[in-house]
């Protein structure tokens, strides 16, 4: 059978799929499979299908077939039409919701089947980043976003299931040309006492990672931009490692240690979806374009670890040039009513992992107390002190999961005999290396952050002397905010402006009217009140304010409720009338 013969049956397939489909779904296969599989064919796609009763079972099954004829064909024919097309269809036909066990063998067979294609991201013009068999997709927290064999990406900011591609490039006719305006691609050298820099500036994405850490030696909006005699050389090869851009490089004696630079070669092929920027690529993935030829990179860019635009706005398509803080991309959008962990507003596992690389590479061995004590840790302790943050933190079971959890953490200090010296300076270190690798400085991160290590930091001593013995089932610590000083804006800070101050305008219900919950009771507390109170229950919650409104009530009497003033009587009165009334939701 032909490949043009193949590729028609397959639309023929999809197309007598259409009339069973669910709205949504037929929307999605509409945009993200007839629409590049007739530009292919040559055919004209049939948008208006007549609709059909539909068996869900059945529609399930037929989505599932043309998934894997579609992958197959994938096999022999890599153009980008197919293969957005084909993404799609697995990611369709592994969503759908299957409570037996199908979801996951689907995606076994599908992984099984294109296992011997190379690891590559294919660029579609004008359209999506189309990835196949990187199996390590992760947000900016670290976790794993579900990861299938070929998926498209979005690349023009718009899809409305980011990071994934819903086919809304081609309604908005985004185009990925490069700015004839853009920063030209120069490689600048910046020669120094110790070590030579090496930097692009038209490759720079604008991370701060460099300005922020090392300001002794990068400087943001200043020239020289570099000053390489400005920082000790340890600091400087760090920051060029760093880099996720690629844009900088170092030479010793001459000679450009790129291999060095690109030191995670080992590390396996990662694509991380940042907080409202980049997707950054590590792990040598290969980059190629239509046609599958390697796409150009700009001077001295490393091919190990780049950063690809998807704000859509980029100068340097499809590399990220730093526009997404211009036009202010968002991506995820925050939840409202959700306040952040404490791991998640560290910014996760490359948050505490940047803490712990600082303080274990710089800090530990200059200092004469720590360094003889840790001359002899294995490569990989820096990260398992992050992940052992982050569990504590309420992040993912990464470390009882890995490593066996509190009592392999026990198992590393019997015997230290560690000192209240060593644990003073252990902390004293430790903080410098948070506030140096950029975590959050604000009033209720300290409080929690602090607590915990030097809670955590006595035991360590107490557990490491020789007549020492500690329980060896003890659970995984966890740390919340309501340990500490509250989450983050759960107080009226000195300086907020008046429209974040008590709330004055919320209608009150008539002298006759019933009092409801949802009209009258929840529109008395402000975000803040209901943050403010989150770690007990929630202000916004019928079900939890309802089982404390007898408790709350003599608060707001007593005026201890919420934080900032008491509430004028008329507003205590219409509490007072729900829970007489019966509390009406």
């Amino acid at each position: 059978m032909s490949p043009n013969s193949a590729l028609h049956d397959l639309l023929h397939e999809v197309y007598a799929l259409r009339p069973g489909l669910p709205p949504e779904i037929l929307a999605r296969i509409n945009a993200s499979v007839i629409r590049p599989l007739s530009a292919l064919a040559g055919a004209s796609p049939d948008a208006e299908a007549p609709r059909a009763e539909f068996d869900a079972s059945s529609w399930h099954e037929a989505l599932w077939k043309a998934a894997q004829h579609a992958t197959l064909a994938c096999k022999n024919d890599l153009s980008v039409e197919l293969f957005e097309a084909t993404a799609a269809l697995e990611e369709l036909a592994c969503r759908v919701d299957l409570s037996d066990g199908t979801t996951s063998d689907r995606l076994a067979w599908l992984r099984d089947a294109v296992n011997d294609m190379p690891a590559g991201i294919r660029l579609s013009p004008n359209g999506p980043l189309l990835v196949r068999n990187v199996r390590r997709f992760i947000n900016y927290l670290g976790e794993p976003l579900p990861a299938l064999p070929l998926m498209a990406l979005c690349r023009c900011g718009a899809s409305s299931i980011k990071p994934y591609c819903d086919g809304r490039h081609a309604q908005i006719d985004f185009k990925d040309a490069k700015d004839p305006a853009r920063v030209a691609d120069r490689l600048d050298t910046y020669v120094g006492e110790q070590v030579t820099l090496l930097d692009n500036r038209g490759t720079c994405q604008h991370s701060g990672f460099c300005t922020d850490r090392l300001a002794s030696v990068f400087h943001a909006k200043a020239e020289p931009f570099v000053t390489p005699s400005g920082g000790r050389m340890d600091e400087i090869i760090r920051a060029v490692r760093d880099c996720p851009s690629g844009a900088l490089s170092y030479a010793i004696d001459g000679v450009e240690a790129r291999d060095a630079v690109d030191f995670h070669l080992t590390r396996p092929a990662t694509i991380e979806v940042t907080k409202d920027g980049p997707y950054r690529i590590t792990g040598s993935i290969a980059l190629e374009d239509a046609f599958g030829n390697s796409v150009a990179q700009n001077a001295g860019a490393s091919a190990e670890h780049f950063a690809l635009c998807r704000c859509g706005h980029a100068q340097n398509k499809p590399f990220c040039t730093g526009m997404h803080w211009y036009v202010q991309f968002r991506d995820p959008v925050p939840a409202d009513d959700a306040a952040p962990s404490i791991y998640q507003w560290a910014g996760g596992l490359p948050g505490f992992l940047r803490m712990t690389r600082l303080f274990y590479e710089k800090y530990v061995p200059a200092d004469d107390l720590l360094a003889p004590l840790f001359a002899t840790m294995s490569a990989d302790h820096p990260e398992r002190v992050a992940k052992w943050l982050s569990e504590v933190f309420c992040g993912p079971h990464y470390y009882s999961e890995e490593y066996g959890g509190y009592a392999r953490m026990i198992s590393q200090h019997l015997g230290k005999c560690l000192t209240e010296e060593m644990r003073a300076r252990w902390v004293s270190l430790l903080l410098q290396s948070a506030k140096e690798a950029g975590l959050p400085n604000d009033a209720e991160f300290a409080s929690a952050f602090q607590s915990y290590i030097a809670w955590g930091s006595r035991l360590a001593v107490e557990n490491s002397q020789t007549n020492s013995r500690p329980p060896q089932h003890m659970p995984m610590p966890h740390w919340d905010w309501s340990t500490s000083a509250g989450a983050p804006g759960s107080r009226v800070s000195a300086l907020a402006s008046p429209d974040e101050g008590p709330q004055t305008q919320t209608p009150l219900p008539g002298p006759n009217e019933p009092v409801e919950f949802s009209k009258h009771v929840k529109p008395l507390f402000r975000k803040m009140d209901q943050r403010s109170m989150q770690f007990v229950f929630d202000l916004w919650s019928y079900a939890d304010v309802s089982k404390h409104a007898d408790a709350i009530l003599g608060r707001l009497r007593a005026g201890s409720m919420p934080c900032d003033g008491a509430w004028p009587s008329e507003r205590i009165d219409v509490f007072a009338r729900w829970i007489a009334g019966g509390k009406l939701e």
